[in-house]
């Protein structure tokens, strides 16, 4: 079976990105024209010159580059669509599209919403009516990380204990670390988290604001605990992601330059692992300008999961483990203590309170 595809969220000059948009939709797009059963047959985007800017780059018929993406769901009746526009409207633009009748997948980016209760609509909307959602966690497609979680799962060091990621924040890389934190604990169910943050420097991300420091603890119903430092203080341990158990350790991105490395109870040094080049290159590589080996990737895992009528592990389900994490840390800071799982607020914990003016820029000594 052949899927069309079609994009919402074009995206500005791929050329230039920015914390005003990476073009993404360039990038899902290259990657589903990848997979032999996907044709790109259409976009959308709000703004008109960005959508003409992509048609003109996948060779789009004039009449299916769309300002309204709801004009091209009805126009075009594709079978999967990629959305990648700012994480606020994911839920405006995924629940049409599950709602359209015509839709069999929708994909987005992540962060997969920008409130906890958005999030779980979107979930619900696709749920109901049997459309498969997925986002982007391209990154559990790295070797490094696949590598790693398969040393965990045979054993290799032990029984897995704690997970602790220095090279991250909580709501736009978090989006991705905290997802590889449960890939590698088996995505377990998240049973509690604490946290909190620092906001002195405004910084916002596709319209979101974004902490400057960041610490958070989170343990899972197994009893396996992930760390994340973000910001000042984030270099506590020597590698991107250090993986402890009763029996070794693992560490992915080492100061000392190793990718993945392993060192097992009772040895003095580390051993690398080789996973160097695997995930530089494809059949793909010499045609692919926008993308990469993982988002290509993640296509095809969207294209498989659809076609063995299976849960994706890019799917809602983990989707919401993650989001849950990040907006109980969010809750945390504000609560002042550990939130319990499930998560019963409906907000976005941070971004409320900057708009209350509880948390914001600091004033220095002249009160500027």
């Amino acid at each position: 079976m052949t899927y069309d595809v079609a994009v919402i969220g074009t995206g500005p000059d791929p050329e230039n990105p920015s914390v005003e948009g990476f073009a993404m939709g360039y990038r899902h797009a290259e990657s589903f024209d990848n997979q032999d059963d996907c044709s790109v047959v259409a976009c959308a985007d709000i703004v008109p010159e960005n959508a003409e800017a992509f048609g003109r780059t996948f060779q789009l018929p004039d009449d299916h580059v769309f300002e309204d993406y709801e004009a091209m769901l009805a126009a075009v009746e594709p079978d999967v669509v990629t959305v990648a526009v700012p994480p606020m409207i994911h839920e405006d633009v995924v629940v049409d599209c599950a709602r359209s009748g015509v839709v069999s997948a929708i994909h987005a980016e992540k962060p997969m919403a920008h409130t906890w209760g958005s999030a779980q609509r979107m979930a619900q909307a696709c749920w109901r009516r049997d459309v498969q959602l997925t986002f982007n966690r391209q990154r559990r497609f790295g070797k490094p990380f696949r590598e790693a979680k398969r040393l965990v799962d045979d054993g290799e060091i032990g029984d897995l204990q704690r997970i602790e990621t220095t090279w991250s924040d909580l709501y736009d890389t978090g989006a991705h670390t905290i997802d590889l934190t449960g890939m590698i604990a088996g995505d377990p169910d998240p049973a509690w988290v604490i946290a909190q943050i620092d906001y002195r420097e405004e910084d916002v991300r596709f319209g979101m604001h974004q902490e400057n420091q960041a610490w958070a603890l989170w343990e899972y119903e197994t009893g396996v605990q992930g760390v994340i430092s973000g910001g000042t203080g984030s270099g506590f341990a020597d590698a991107a992601h250090v993986i402890r158990g009763t029996e070794g350790e693992i560490r992915i991105d080492s100061e000392s330059g190793g990718m993945l490395e392993i060192r097992r109870a009772g040895d003095a040094d580390w051993h690398a692992i080789d996973v160097d080049g695997e995930d530089l290159h494809s059949a793909h590589a010499s045609d692919r300008q926008y993308g990469s080996e993982y988002i290509d990737r993640a296509a095809d895992e969207v294209v498989t999961a659809l076609e063995d009528g299976r849960e994706s592990e890019l799917g809602a389900k983990n989707g919401l483990k993650t989001a849950e994490i990040i907006f109980g840390a969010y809750e945390s800071a504000r609560k002042r203590g550990r939130v319990d799982f499930p998560l019963e607020v409906e907000d976005n914990a941070f971004e409320s309170l900057v708009e209350a003016g509880e948390l914001g820029v600091v004033p220095d000594a002249d009160g500027e």
